[in-house]
């Protein structure tokens, strides 16, 4: 016999439990394994950590499931197939440590970079010359400004502050601010462990407002110069020949 509708809404709600067997593979920053993260969580709390020195679980949990964690490591202890996986993720951290560090900490990126300028404000002559370098691994860079070939001093002797890009790779920017003159040329170098030799990129300033309209106006009077020759040479050609025109003795200009 079924239970009434009443009596069904009062019974609890099964719970949802969630175990989860995490493993990690630290290392030292010259590519060694430091050991194995083993960890048994529940509903993401620890329960259980392996303990490679030791070879043997312990309890990890906390409040409530301190109890069940000592209960469950012992069990585990206890279980030698719990053992040896234990050992089999130790002696993988060892052997593919070597083989994924040379493919991702020991690999080498040379950066991109790109020199944007941008005005200060209206009426203002100085220019803010933005250095952006990215892409590059390791994080370890080098980027200077050079005015007309001469290094300008280090901002920073620690260098330009470098920031992680998320993927694997990273990114920095050097700023300059600067009155350009004409002829002035503006270069960010940079160098990195992945290049045989520093990049370099050149910026140099454009025409003044002044002289760009000097120039344009320049060109236009040029044009309309130009083609008042061009019509009036064509008129000339055009014009019928005057009145008492008459042809040389000897002449070879074609009668009519």
């Amino acid at each position: 016999m079924r239970p009434p509708p009443s009596s069904m809404s009062s019974l609890p709600a099964a719970g949802a439990f969630v175990m989860q067997l995490a493993s990690s593979c630290p290392l030292a920053p010259n590519g060694s394994s430091l050991g194995l993260d083993l960890i048994l969580f529940f509903n993401k709390n620890r329960l259980v950590c392996y303990e490679p020195g030791g070879h043997q679980f312990i309890p990890c949990g906390q409040g409530l499931l301190q109890e069940a964690s000592v209960l469950l490591a012992s069990a585990l202890n206890n279980d030698s197939a719990w053992l040896q996986r234990a050992q089999g993720h130790r002696r993988a951290c060892s052997q593919l440590a070597t083989t994924y560090w040379e493919a991702t900490g020991l690999r080498k990126v040379p950066p991109q970079l790109r020199i944007i300028p941008s005005q200060q404000g209206e009426g203002d002559p100085s220019v803010l010359l933005s250095c952006f370098v990215w892409g590059f691994y390791p994080p370890e860079i080098s980027v200077q400004w050079l005015h007309n070939g001469v290094p300008f001093p280090l901002q920073d002797p620690q260098g330009p502050p470098v920031v992680s890009s998320g993927d694997w790779s990273y990114q920095c920017q050097v700023t300059l601010e600067v009155m350009p003159q004409p002829g002035d040329t503006y270069s960010c170098w940079v160098q990195h462990p992945s290049l045989e030799e520093p990049l370099l990129q050149h910026w140099s300033p454009g025409w003044s407002p002044r002289l760009k309209l000097m120039v344009a106006l320049a060109t236009v009077v040029l044009a309309v110069g130009l083609g008042v020759f061009i019509a009036g040479v064509y008129w000339y050609q055009l014009r019928p020949l005057g009145a008492g025109y008459g042809p040389l003795p000897g002449d070879n200009y074609p009668s009519g």
